[in-house]
């Protein structure tokens, strides 16, 4: 176990609910996090409540990257990154990453922050297409002690979301 000269904040919630099926996790400038995912988190809702139907993971995605690239080419540019997941009743659970500059591409699995420069060879040599439940957790398990290992960063908690 190492230890670390740094902690940090211990109750930073990095996931926001977009929908029933949706979900959002953030890192970036903390002020830029919070304020675009609100602001996208409120949107989606208000399509749905507009249209009567949640907007599918694609969908979400598409719309929050082209937001995303309309602030970068104004004077206010969020310096965000996301995962956006979600599950279509159609072609099942879908992953997207994007970057600050709204690069937005579709993913089998993910990582962000620093924590995602050690954790994707795991995700590179472990991750499977149908793996259960109890097998993703336990790679979530191994991502969470490799970052635990060798972050700079003392990170104690950790939240995982499944539905």
């Amino acid at each position: 176990n190492a230890h670390s000269i740094f902690i940090m904040k211990q109750d930073e919630d990095k996931m926001y609910k977009l929908s029933e099926k949706l979900i959002m996790a953030v890192s970036g400038e903390e002020g830029d996090t919070t304020q675009f995912a609100d602001y996208i988190a409120k949107n989606i809702q208000l399509y749905k409540m507009r249209n009567g139907y949640e907007l599918s993971p694609s969908a979400a995605a598409n719309f929050t990257r082209r937001n995303l690239a309309d602030y970068l080419r104004s004077r206010t540019p969020y310096l965000v990154n996301m995962l956006i997941a979600g599950y279509d009743d159609n072609t099942g659970p879908e992953l997207y990453f994007m970057d600050y500059l709204a690069t937005l591409v579709k993913i089998p699995y993910g990582a962000h922050g620093y924590g995602g420069w050690f954790t994707l060879s795991i995700m590179d040599k472990y991750y499977r297409e149908g793996m259960t439940r109890e097998e993703a957790y336990d790679l979530m398990k191994m991502c969470i002690s490799e970052i635990q290992k060798r972050l700079l960063f003392n990170l104690m908690n950790f939240q995982v979301r499944s539905s």
